[in-house]
């Protein structure tokens, strides 16, 4: 088990029910931390700010996932629906922290906030840090840089805000079933040219992450939440027929991988865009990362008799 410095004794998670905020508050709870959750339930719900607001008072950090899921089409509805569960929700949390301090309460000292390794451009030339990196364009990037700037805008003096720009984050139950699943179906081969890239972290070392960062005062600002062993999407698609003892795979043109996108109502950007994130600010404070390259990480991930592996607790 991870050994959460004593910094953190009261966590406060927002966007609690989805699959990373379920396994902090596991992780947390198991190392003796008190958990107080934000969402649709727990101890406040969105919307009612005054009560955000009180339980925010008292607590060390603030950690917000909240989200809606981009695995859908981009129509108006959804893309709404995106904008909003991202921006409208961070921009809440600054007026709550606010509300804490005016009310005389002691917000948090340290607030991350979810963002995403996508606000990078099509990266094939070189790997993108927080300090170098080139933003791209689109729609995903137009969400990532509002929800930042949410972020960023929030009247929250004396509390340090981190933009946590997560990779694809593998685990249990993670986006790993699709590609698994085309694997064993013989169409595990490479998805469009299988150049481009695929930053990942495995979820046990987000939560490892999240605690370094929260007993780290000099990081601030974006942080990249990413494994330093990036892959090729080609490469990915071996990994996956390795470990599932999968000899060949089709692979998917672009072109096939577009209209599959209309008919399973989601879009071919997830898999064709290159997200080359490099976790630059978390090396230089030192991190180190339990699962730094991708084969070992679907060990644990992926059995090949076709159910999940459970995600292991180790001691640290």
């Amino acid at each position: 088990m991870t050994v959460v410095p004593n910094t953190v004794q009261t966590a406060v998670i927002a966007g609690a029910s989805g699959f990373i905020g379920t396994h902090l508050v596991r992780r947390f709870t198991e190392a003796g931390v008190e958990v107080r959750t934000i969402g649709r339930s727990g101890s406040a719900v969105w919307g009612d700010t005054a009560a955000l607001a009180s339980v925010l008072d008292g607590a060390d950090a603030l950690v917000n996932l909240a989200g809606r899921s981009v695995d859908c089409r981009y129509g108006k509805r959804n893309a709404d629906a995106i904008f909003s569960s991202r921006v409208d929700t961070t921009e809440e949390l600054g007026r709550a922290l606010a509300l804490c301090r005016e009310s005389g309460g002691t917000p948090p000292r340290v607030w991350m906030n979810s963002s995403t390794g996508t606000i990078y451009r099509h990266a094939m030339d070189r790997p993108q840090t927080e300090d170098d990196g080139d933003l791209g364009t689109g729609f995903s990037v137009a969400v990532a840089r509002a929800w930042e700037q949410a972020l960023a805008d929030a009247a929250t003096p004396g509390v340090r805000k981190v933009a946590l720009r997560i990779a694809i984050v593998l685990g249990p139950g993670s986006v790993m079933t699709p590609p698994s699943t085309l694997a064993r179906a013989g169409l595990g081969g490479r998805m469009g040219p299988g150049t481009q890239k695929f930053s990942w972290i495995h979820l046990d070392d987000l939560y490892r992450a999240v605690v370094l960062i929260a007993a780290t005062p000099a990081l601030e600002g974006p942080v990249n939440l990413a494994a330093p062993g990036v892959v090729t999407n080609a490469e990915l698609m071996a990994a996956v027929r390795e470990r599932l003892h999968v000899p060949a795979g089709l692979p998917t043109p672009a072109w096939l991988l577009e209209l599959g996108g209309v008919i399973i109502r989601t879009e071919a950007e997830l898999v064709l865009k290159s997200r080359w994130v490099s976790p630059g600010k978390l090396l230089d404070a030192g991190f180190t990362f339990d699962h730094p390259t991708l084969g070992p990480a679907l060990q644990e991930i992926l059995t090949p008799g076709g159910v999940e592996a459970p995600a292991p607790v180790r001691a640290h």
